[in-house]
């Protein structure tokens, strides 16, 4: 029944291959770490700029990492571009990428669920993939009343039983990708529209009226406040100092603008210019505050001109700002700074 709504109203997305058509596992894959954490309208355009720059897994593998978190830059998450790469040169080297679960999973990059998803889209192996809009769909045909993330057992559990069903089996990148469709479409999670979803008679939340109440999610806590200060600073021949975070945690390996740790405690004006990469005649620039996960962050910008810039760290032109590797954050401190 599910197979035959989609196949009168699936979704044309560009990483999606045509009936008749074999799915692109490069495709499908980067598709797939790009919708973590992320919407499929946003997603497109930054899909559709990354493949025209990467058209396959060996042009993405042999690029320079650096060009690759360039193309990332705002999409968030930067481990993501990070195990991207990675992934990239794992596959090449092994001349493919594996076609079961296990050998997804070792990939850098790749956990349970990506790894379902690939499966089942890519090689069609009996996988049942479960993102938000699998959740929800599962949730409220079972009535899975568990607040998550306590629920998610009940629910993974419960969609798996749905892989189970002969069309299922049938045609797993199908119906994976039905799942998706119908979460997406019918089953959103405002105001579903019961009086098309085609397992309307099936649907336990339905019957019971509580559709539009699952999944029920356990309270979040307040997600603390941090503070830092970052300097922009430009010399006599219109570049701008920047420098490269860690490789690892938080933003790592992406540039920035040179500034203070973050912590939960205010900056004081004298004591945030004393992390000044060099010694100027700094002036407020703008605040700019930014929601990550797990914490609220609020940047003081200063700013200051120079004639030369002694300083570690990369000079990059003013001009061209725009294709650095700067994440969301950066360039709203860019903007914030009178810049482009």
């Amino acid at each position: 029944m599910l197979l035959h709504w989609y196949d009168r109203h699936r979704r044309r997305l560009p990483w999606r291959a045509e009936p008749g058509e074999a799915a692109d596992p490069y495709r499908v894959w980067l598709s797939e770490i790009m919708l973590q954490q992320t919407t499929v309208a946003a997603v497109i355009p930054y899909y559709e700029r990354f493949l025209s720059r990467f058209p396959t897994v060996r042009h993405l593998a042999e690029a320079p990492l650096d060009d690759v978190l360039a193309a990332w830059a705002g999409l968030g998450y930067y481990a993501r571009a990070r195990n991207l790469h990675a992934c990239a040169q794992a596959v090449v080297a092994a001349g493919g990428f594996p076609r079961d679960l296990a050998g997804l999973r070792t990939l850098p990059g790749i956990g349970p669920y990506t790894a379902a998803a690939i499966g089942a889209i890519a090689f069609d192996l009996p996988a049942v993939p479960v993102d938000g809009n699998v959740e929800r769909v599962v949730s409220r045909i079972a009535a899975i009343e568990t607040p998550l993330p306590a629920g998610k057992p009940a629910i993974a559990a419960g969609a798996a039983a749905l892989g189970e069903d002969p069309d299922a089996r049938a045609r797993p990148s199908d119906f994976a990708q039905a799942l998706f469709d119908l979460g997406a479409t019918v089953c959103t999670p405002t105001r579903p529209t019961c009086a098309l979803c085609p397992w309307r008679e099936a649907c336990a939340a339905q019957r019971l009226g509580i559709a539009e109440t699952l999944p029920r999610k356990a309270p979040k806590p307040e997600r603390p406040l941090r503070r830092g200060v970052h300097f922009w600073v430009t010399d006599g021949m219109g570049r701008v100092l920047l420098r490269r975070r860690p490789g690892t945690g938080l933003l790592g390996g992406m540039t920035e603008l040179p500034g203070t740790p973050w912590r939960e405690a205010p900056w004081p004006e004298a004591e945030a210019l004393g992390h000044a990469p060099i010694a100027a005649d700094w002036r407020p620039a703008g605040q700019v505050r930014h929601g990550f996960t797990h914490f609220e962050l609020i940047l003081d910008l200063f700013a200051a001109e120079v004639p030369v810039i002694e300083a570690e760290g990369l000079l990059h032109p003013v001009d061209t700002i725009g294709e650095a590797a700067l994440p969301s954050l950066m360039r709203k401190c860019v903007r914030m700074a009178g810049r482009r």
